[in-house]
């Protein structure tokens, strides 16, 4: 669209576009534009001046007067310009989708959310099957290097990880959008919590709170992961049973339950390519389960 840029600045001014509006009708002169315009004739000329330098509108001397007419090429082009960008905002999947999927998600959860304890006990329960066995898979789970390759929604990135993968290990967790590489917008996410359960290859649990902007937790999630060994036909693979439960939830904490869903189903089908990318194999297709269990 950088092309079209000149035109549309030139468009945008409303005294422009009568004038771009006149001369779609017929080719005519500066006293008669200025006329139905209800303009200053050099006010009106400088506006046609403009258009002519955007590519809009050409002119020509006939006699003692100045015709101008409208170029509808370079309209048409932006025309065509405008419906790419219509069409890549309206195709099916991607970060539109998701967008309007958390919309109608976030409107539910703050009318649901009258109080404190709003959402305590509701449960998410997700699986995933992946190509690498039980070991490979805990290694994404556990080493900081490897949970930064999948452990955010899409379209976000880790910006601060610690990850302690033993009994009462420290949890933290950042994100923030995958294209502020300089950190000036807000932190997108902010986590931290405490893992309960480390069993190598079987059984991950930690709890995780979500952080308000105040810095107070917004609800604690009990995330608690199960491997299981899987036949995938080629070789190892495994089973991963994840279920996530809400307590100590408060008014404020709409927003990020909201999210859970997706965000979190996000994550692991990244885990699936991650592992599956370690291994050099194609990642068999996410499924989520993703229910909730109302309390």
């Amino acid at each position: 669209m950088d092309d079209a840029d000149p035109l549309l600045a030139a468009l945008a001014d409303p005294a422009r576009w009568r004038l771009v509006r006149l001369l779609a009708e017929r080719p005519r002169p500066v006293g008669v534009l200025a006329q139905l315009a209800e303009a200053r004739q050099p006010q009106t000329t400088k506006h046609l001046q403009t258009l002519e330098r955007a590519g809009v509108v050409t002119s020509q001397r006939s006699g003692q007067r100045r015709v101008y007419a409208l170029r509808p090429g370079p309209l048409r082009d932006l025309a065509a310009a405008l419906g790419r960008l219509a069409d890549t905002a309206e195709e099916a999947g991607g970060s539109r989708e998701t967008y309007e999927r958390y919309g109608l998600s976030l409107a539910s959860e703050r009318l649901a959310a009258e109080e404190p304890g709003w959402a305590d006990d509701r449960s998410f329960r997700f699986h995933r099957s992946l190509t690498g066995g039980p070991e490979a898979v805990w290694r994404h789970l556990t080493e900081t290097a490897l949970l930064t390759h999948w452990w955010t929604p899409d379209d976000l990135r880790v910006s601060e990880l610690v990850f302690e993968a033993r009994p009462g290990g420290r949890i933290l967790l950042e994100y923030r959008d995958a294209e502020d590489t300089e950190g000036t917008d807000p932190a997108a996410g902010r986590g931290e919590g405490v893992v309960d359960t480390a069993h190598p290859g079987e059984r991950l649990a930690y709890r995780l709170s979500p952080r308000l902007p105040d810095g107070s937790p917004a609800f604690t999630a009990h995330v608690d992961f199960d491997l299981r060994p899987a036949d995938t036909g080629t070789g190892s693979g495994t089973d991963l049973d994840v279920r996530y439960r809400i307590t100590d939830s408060t008014v404020d904490s709409a927003d990020f339950i909201a999210g859970i869903e997706i965000g979190f189903g996000q994550s692991l089908d990244k885990l699936v390519t991650a592992v599956g990318a370690a291994h050099g194999t194609t990642p068999p297709a996410a499924r989520t389960e993703g229910k909730q269990a109302q309390p």
